[in-house]
């Protein structure tokens, strides 16, 4: 059974709908910018997974309230300040697809100044760098004729946390609720998700 990372389930998983919720936030932006501030929480979902949400909002109480309900609905619950943020690291991440040469693009990458190469279970390869270079690591690795499949400055768990059974079904069910909360802009979480699971979903 092939475990794979965060990057992989989660984006795949809630993309349209974290697409729609950031299309709505960029609309409420637009109509009234001055009242939305940028504000993160955290919290634990099924499992003890840890979570990670950024928000922009003009009430954080409302956002505290229909963030509280989504964990509370789905066996988790909202924590402290610094209670998981500890577990994620900012990082420019760069995703390449199974077949890509790995020994090149590791050469490649270190050339160019990227802190690690990572090889994935589905054969992809991950290039973190420093935030502040990641611009220039792309460029130069798409030079070299590495294009990346996927390329963001993003929040990576440094520690995961696998689940399978019922407690992965109502994390992805945890996730997807989030994702579609109009003031939210991005979730992490250093969750670990089975193949099968993602099959039954």
């Amino acid at each position: 059974m092939a475990i794979h990372t965060r990057w992989a389930n989660i984006q795949h998983i809630t993309g349209r709908a974290a697409e729609a919720a950031r299309a709505r936030a960029r609309l409420r932006a637009r109509s009234d910018p001055q009242n939305l501030e940028p504000v993160r929480y955290e919290g634990y979902g099924p499992g003890g997974a840890a979570v990670l949400i950024e928000c922009i909002s003009d009430d954080h109480n409302r956002t505290r309230a229909d963030l509280r309900q989504a964990f509370s609905d789905h066996g988790g619950h909202l924590g402290a300040e610094g209670s998981v943020s500890y577990l994620f690291n900012h990082v420019g991440l760069m995703v390449y697809p199974p077949g890509t040469d790995e020994e090149r693009l590791m050469h490649a990458a270190l050339e160019a100044g990227a802190e690690d190469v990572v090889p994935n279970s589905d054969h992809s390869i991950e290039v973190l760098a420093d935030p502040m270079e990641f611009d220039t690591v792309r460029a130069i690795l798409t030079d070299c004729g590495f294009v990346p499949a996927a390329a963001e400055v993003t929040e990576r768990a440094s520690l995961t946390t696998p689940l399978s059974g019922e407690p992965a079904e109502r994390m992805v069910r945890l996730l997807e609720k989030l994702e579609e909360l109009d003031d939210v802009r991005n979730v992490y979480s250093n969750v670990e998700i089975s193949d099968e699971v993602l099959a039954r979903i």
